[in-house]
């Protein structure tokens, strides 16, 4: 398997984890509940014990991800995906044959942990394989089909209501091991990533990698090829020049600019969750019953409805995302949740039924807003900006930062929701209305630039650096190929040089 065709199964194999992350983040929404078949046999647990059930998942993939940033560089992108899925359909096994409470919260956490190694290494696994000229898409693909999870949970969840007994919420919980299977399978056959490969002095089977997914007949002695690894290796140089990796490294700033790349890592994780995204994700529902007034039934459609809408606008980025940029499209994003969640205040705040479907529509174009910026770039943007030294690390911690949000927002939803009613979405407009400034002055662009080119956005400097025109010049695709002394150390590396 070799050029496109290897492109897509790689693409495949990542969106199959994010498949399965979407399916977990929304199976929980329609199952929950002190009144249903679930509640019979959980001893109709209260608000603050549902939050529980419903938030220890994240502990689990918090605690998933900080395995991967003490583990996951030792034993690679592939091996830690597969490691992830062996884990999720242990705890699906657990969680579907669980007869108490405690088996059932055990269950939680093991599916978590895997789903942490997930969502810490595919995105870089995916990255790490594409092209900056199409790395947009490829990524934003991921958050198409995680939507993709959460219509499939709803929907099997509102199809299951029907049934009697105990299968009501065994089945959807037993149904996420087809896609953890489906994952290990299609990652067994995929190579590992080149980057990994030279970072740790296999050159040669990472040259291999490059070939193939060249395509054609290209061989490891193709130009592009040698042009490849030569780029990479010298990136991993200058990055080693230190020794052995040490922890204090992201934590240093100097002319790597590591501790501003890890804090915008988290950053922009710590931001998606506080967009508000997962108390509509994990609790439409909920909402639709407490907060607008809605018959359990239609509160159930509506959550359906409002996946579909979801997934709808999560097809916007594959066509904008590699257009106008990761920057835009965050800005355009957070503008809109915020007049979202106001209009949503101010018609709840009425109390009228034309009011509440008025509400009711503004959390459709919530999700709409959502889908186009903060739903698919803040999984991969860490990626993107980390260096090859301290990428799977970065990546990990934003996505512990993220799971950790998670818990937070769905521990206190049904709280607030319960005591503050529609007051709970005040809170979230606000926290949107601020991520626009922040990306605009702290982000840089990565759109277009392979990985090597980001690194000259960080060498500008300061805590802005790279995010604004410079003399009327910004960081074009292939920078690092023309510029290649990069903070100010002298690797002559330019291209006739490498092909001779």
């Amino acid at each position: 398997m070799k050029g496109r065709r290897l492109d897509w199964a790689i693409t495949a194999a990542s969106c199959q984890a994010f498949l399965l992350l979407g399916y977990d983040q929304g199976v929980m929404s329609g199952i929950i509940g002190a009144n249903n078949q679930f509640g019979h046999d959980f001893n109709s647990p209260d608000s603050s014990l549902q939050g529980t059930i419903v938030s220890l998942y994240d502990i689990g993939c918090a605690l998933g991800s900080l395995l991967c940033v003490a583990f996951g560089e030792r034993f690679g992108r592939k091996r830690v995906i597969f490691a992830g899925g062996s884990t999720m359909i242990i705890g699906t096994i657990i969680l579907a044959s669980s007869q108490s409470l405690a088996q059932l919260l055990v269950g939680r956490i093991v599916t978590g942990i895997g789903n942490g190694f997930n969502s810490s290494t595919v995105p870089i696994y995916q990255s790490e394989m594409a092209r900056g000229t199409n790395r947009g898409m490829l990524l934003s693909m991921q958050a198409v089909v995680t939507i993709v999870g959460v219509c499939i949970a709803y929907w099997l969840d509102y199809g299951m209501s029907f049934v009697n007994g105990p299968s009501q919420w065994r089945f959807p919980m037993a149904f996420q091991g087809v896609f953890a299977t489906l994952l290990v399978l299609q990652i067994l056959p995929l190579p590992e990533t080149p980057r990994y490969l030279m970072e740790n002095n296999k050159n040669l089977e990472a040259a291999e990698v490059l070939a193939r997914l060249q395509g054609g007949d290209a061989t490891v002695d193709h130009p592009d090829v040698i042009f490849q690894c030569q780029q990479i290796e010298a990136s991993i140089e200058i990055e080693s020049l230190g020794g052995p990796f040490r922890y204090s490294e992201l934590l240093q700033g100097g002319k790597l600019q590591n501790l501003r790349r890890i804090i915008l890592c988290c950053a922009v994780n710590l931001m998606q969750q506080f967009t508000g995204a997962n108390m509509i994700n994990y609790y439409a529902p909920v909402i639709y019953q407490n907060a607008m007034h809605l018959s359990r039934n239609t509160s159930l459609i509506l959550g359906g409805c409002t996946s579909l809408t979801y997934l709808a606008a999560s097809f916007i980025p594959l066509w904008t995302v590699d257009r106008y940029g990761r920057r835009f499209l965050l800005m355009v994003s957070a503008a809109g949740l915020c007049l979202c969640f106001s209009l949503c205040s101010i018609l709840l705040s009425v109390g009228t039924k034309p009011a509440a479907i008025g509400a009711t529509a503004m959390v459709f174009v919530f999700q709409i807003f959502l889908g186009i910026g903060w739903l698919p770039i803040p999984w991969f943007y860490p990626a993107e900006i980390s260096t090859t030294r301290i990428r799977s690390r970065g990546q990990a911690l934003g996505s512990f930062i993220n799971w950790m949000c998670v818990f937070t927002v769905v521990q206190i939803t049904p709280i607030a929701i319960g005591n503050i009613s529609w007051r709970t979405f005040i809170i979230f407009a606000v926290l949107n209305a601020c991520w626009v400034p922040i990306v605009y002055c702290f982000f840089p662009e990565t759109n277009q630039l392979e990985l090597e080119d980001v690194d000259h956005l960080f060498e500008k400097g300061g805590i802005t650096g790279g995010v604004f025109k410079s003399r009327g010049k910004t960081v074009e695709r292939n920078y690092h190929t023309t510029h290649p002394n990069l903070h100010g150390i002298e690797k002559d590396i330019v291209r006739e040089e490498q092909l001779e």
